[in-house]
């Protein structure tokens, strides 16, 4: 495979990196710190066309590949996690159902509103007792002659207090495989629970959300009763690559924060990025740092391709996500005090980058995964 960018692929790089390096990084620790959902900055993402990128032109969209989508994904999680984390739910998970199953007058409302930032959704999978193992999931909806009725509990949701619409995971009475629903937040009996504090990523606010007894019609379900499943596993692969991207972006911010730092920090007569101890600690970071990025447009190809991918997918997650976390936690041991004390983003970093050995499945899930598809 040929990983070299193109034209359109380098040009969606450098208006990410660029839109990064001067509006997203001076209100990253701001962002951090007062954990606000970053509404301007969302709004611009989406005017930067981020949203419907994976997208057809025909839907509203911009039609580019998932190597794109990588792209802009690592140059926002360069900048900020939050942000990067809120933009990409907005992106795929959120927004994936509506787009394939919706009827028209939904899209209308909802989904192409959505592609512009004006409308916030999000996916209502986690429950209480319900995480890596989904077919634990309780919520539940009573089939009707005219409608549906939901009752659930939902944890763990991400833009949950800012969001118009949810994308609900649930059973039904007639069907014990699960069903995605479409369901506005106006509806009634739809309850927005307090936020959940967070290590990391704390300006892409968090939630538990209650359905009670919510009456949704009939042409609010998202595909068929019980093929739920069927539709999340056509995007598991790229909520996986995608999540390897956003680990990418905050190790390689780590990586630069602390290369400056070592360039510039005078000990013993010269600066430290002189002593072997520290060049060996760049060199490890800097290897990590190359085959992350190969691991993920490798996958990123087999995703355009329509090619098998679950297993590289899987792997590329673990890999990425288990070396932004080596990194930051390196690039935290070269600034010293200074990567400890709250006044440098490299705290910052090392909060985040814990995020993505959670999301897309956690690290713990994927080994046994990947282990199956050699037999074991």
């Amino acid at each position: 495979m040929d990983f070299q960018l193109n034209e359109t692929q380098l040009l969606i790089q450098r208006t990410f990196r660029d839109f990064v390096d001067r509006e997203v990084k001076p209100q990253a620790e701001a962002i951090d710190e007062n954990k606000a959902f970053p509404a301007e900055l969302f709004k611009k993402v989406g005017e930067l066309g981020f949203f419907g990128m994976r997208y057809p032109e025909a839907a509203g969209g911009s039609g580019l590949d998932i190597m794109s989508y990588c792209i802009a994904c690592t140059e926002l999680a360069r900048g900020s996690m939050s942000l990067a984390a809120a933009c990409c739910m907005q992106s795929l998970m959120a927004t994936y159902f509506l787009y394939r199953f919706g009827n028209e007058n939904l899209k209308k409302e909802y989904f192409d509103k959505a592609l512009t930032g004006e409308k916030i959704g999000t996916i209502c999978m986690t429950e209480p007792n319900a995480g890596s193992d989904l077919m634990a999931v309780t919520s539940i909806v009573q089939v009707k002659d005219n409608h549906f009725v939901l009752n659930g509990q939902k944890t763990w949701i991400t833009s949950a207090p800012v969001a118009d619409f949810f994308t609900v995971l649930a059973k039904t009475d007639t069907n014990e495989k699960l069903s995605f629903f479409f369901v506005p937040a106006r509806f009634k009996g739809v309850n927005v629970g307090k936020s959940i504090e967070k290590l990391g990523v704390r300006g892409s606010v968090t939630s538990e959300v209650s359905f009670e007894n919510v009456i949704i019609p009939k042409d609010h379900l998202l595909g068929e009763i019980g093929k739920g499943t069927v539709g999340l596993f056509e995007i598991l692969a790229e909520i996986r690559v995608m999540t390897a991207a956003l680990a990418h972006g905050v190790a390689i911010a780590a990586f630069e924060d602390s290369l400056e730092y070592a360039k510039t920090r005078t000990q013993f007569g010269k600066p430290i990025g002189k002593f072997q101890a520290i060049k060996m600690k760049f060199a490890d970071m800097a290897t990590q740092l190359e085959t992350s990025k190969q691991m993920i447009y490798h996958c990123a190809r087999l995703c355009d391709r329509k090619l098998p991918r679950d297993k590289e997918a899987a792997m590329a997650k673990l890999y990425v996500s288990e070396c932004a976390n080596s990194i930051c936690d390196q690039a935290s041991r070269i600034m010293a005090s200074y990567g400890y004390a709250m006044e440098y983003p490299i705290q910052r970093y090392l909060r985040d980058a814990r995020f993505t050995l959670i999301g897309g499945g956690t690290n713990e899930l994927l080994k046994i995964n990947i282990a199956k598809e050699y037999g074991l």
